[in-house]
């Protein structure tokens, strides 16, 4: 009998490096796949993200709707509390032998919870990393804290997940699964790419993406403000934006990018792109802007540039082609310049992403393939040896 793998995923940006673990559980003969959608995935406001799994040739076997709504600390919360109930309901019925779960989301802290109190077995990727300007942070860490099999991007975070006390030999070197697939996506031509967006590339062009900044309160919508402030003196530069993620005062942030490509017609802003048309827009333009993690692990592979704005992501390991200012319009305004000058261009052919070189899956589905479940949900905590002063 197979070896039942639930994988719950529960937005845009987790599913895309989870998509090719999905793929190489499925093809697996001795493991069988689940999947589980659930967060952003069923929210129109998001673009509805769920059917891009259905149209990758993936089963959805359970939808958990957590309907969310406000963004809001209380309906943040309360959409956790939704999501914990189905997501409870879900596994009781499907019975896994292990969840696969990525990142640091609530959603994704809410599906581990379940499965704990369930009492099955979790694997969880990309654990160990540090974001100081998210509540992430801490989510992430407690996620480690409640899984058994961590699957990790780069060394320094195999030492801090044995830091945290989980086990050395359950904690697996594997790089980021997001890099397995940037050479073989049929990524669509610039051609077609435009005809799918309604929208064509000029000359120069930027993508950006920008979340709210969660443990600043407030600070969100001005940062946005500083760098729209830049964007607007790019009047020869044609902008694409991914609206932010499902965080507390994100919609702020929607309505002030909406707002701004309402008034400028350089620039078009999108729920979602999908994984194929967001790395085919990444492959277009001149560099990627914001503060997303999908501009430290995947661009980096594309051999673009990264302007990384403010401390979302600061304490992750960061390639050559990042370029961190601060969220002001004069700090942004030089990394853009930066991006664009011949110097900056000519290191890029050469970058080393430190998220790995490709191959994670098939390291991932060889330990789930032969990683004895027996005795894994009774932990011990590893005492790391400190040096007493």
């Amino acid at each position: 009998m197979s070896r039942k793998i639930c994988v719950i995923t529960g937005s845009r940006a987790e599913y895309g490096l989870l998509r090719p673990v999905m793929a190489a559980i499925q093809t697996s003969t001795a493991l069988s796949l689940q999947v589980v959608a659930t967060g952003a995935h069923m929210a129109p406001a998001f673009g509805s993200t769920w059917h891009e799994i259905e149209e990758n040739g993936f089963h959805i076997d359970c939808k958990v709707d957590m309907q969310l709504g406000e963004d809001t600390p209380v309906g943040i919360a309360a959409s956790m509390g939704r999501g914990l109930i189905g997501i409870a309901g879900a596994l009781a019925e499907l019975q896994p032998a292990v969840v696969l779960v990525l990142g640091d989301r609530y959603e994704i802290f809410v599906a581990v919870a379940a499965a704990l109190m369930a009492r099955i077995p979790v694997a969880h990727l990309h654990g160990g990393e540090t974001t100081e300007g998210a509540f992430d942070e801490a989510l992430r860490h407690a996620i480690t804290k409640m899984s058994h099999l961590h699957f990790v991007a780069a060394a320094e975070y195999r030492d801090r997940v044995i830091q945290l006390g989980e086990q050395p030999a359950h904690v697996y070197l594997v790089g980021s699964p997001g890099l397995d697939d940037l050479a073989s996506l049929p990524l669509p031509a610039r051609d077609a790419l435009e005809k799918s967006l309604d929208f064509r590339f000029g000359r120069k062009n930027l993508l950006v993406t920008f979340h709210p900044v969660t443990l600043e309160p407030g600070a969100s919508a001005s940062q946005l403000a500083e760098l729209l402030a830049a964007l607007d003196a790019l009047q020869e530069t044609n902008l694409v934006f991914t609206l932010p993620n499902a965080d507390t005062e994100g919609s702020v942030l929607a309505d002030m990018i909406r707002q701004f490509v309402a008034t400028h017609a350089n620039a078009r802003c999108y729920a979602s792109l999908g994984r194929l048309r967001y790395l085919a827009c990444v492959r277009q333009v001149d560099g990627v802007i914001g503060n997303s993690s999908s501009g430290l692990i995947e661009v980096p592979g594309l051999h673009k540039g990264t302007v990384n704005i403010g401390d979302r992501q600061r304490g992750r390991l960061k390639a050559a082609s990042v370029i961190d200012c601060e969220p002001e319009r004069a700090a942004i305004t030089a990394a853009i310049a930066r991006l664009y000058s011949p110097e900056f261009a000519a290191l890029l052919p050469a970058v080393v992403n430190p998220y790995g070189d490709g191959g994670a899956a098939a390291r991932i589905v060889q330990v789930l393939l032969e990683v004895p479940l027996t005795g894994l949900l009774k932990k011990t905590f590893y005492n790391v040896p400190i040096p007493r002063i």
